[in-house]
């Protein structure tokens, strides 16, 4: 399993549209092959800022599979527009212990 791992700073007075337009736009993302969960939080100290956790299948589900796609196209058209600056993502893994 891979977590992606992106923190989103919304421009300032566009957080609730933001928060309505995902609820729209996450449906997208949960149709995709690879696909595990995601989840959205907000952070406490600067409510401006979110984190969004996707986990997947493999890294490829994440940057072919999704961001090569059509419905990549409709979730950028949702989302992008609230972001300032472009998030950075990163893939993470569980490390194993014995």
């Amino acid at each position: 399993m891979i977590l992606e791992v992106a923190i989103l700073e919304i421009q300032p007075g566009l957080a609730q549209e933001f928060e309505t337009t995902f609820k729209t736009a996450s449906p997208i993302i949960a149709s995709m092959s690879g696909y595990i969960s995601h989840e959205l939080q907000r952070c406490i100290e600067t409510p401006n800022r979110y984190i969004l956790l996707v986990r997947w299948q493999t890294l490829e589900d994440h940057t072919f599979g999704f961001r090569q796609s059509k419905k990549y196209e409709q979730w950028r058209t949702l989302l992008h527009h609230f972001y300032e600056p472009f998030p950075t993502v990163e893939h993470y893994e569980v490390v194993q212990f014995n």
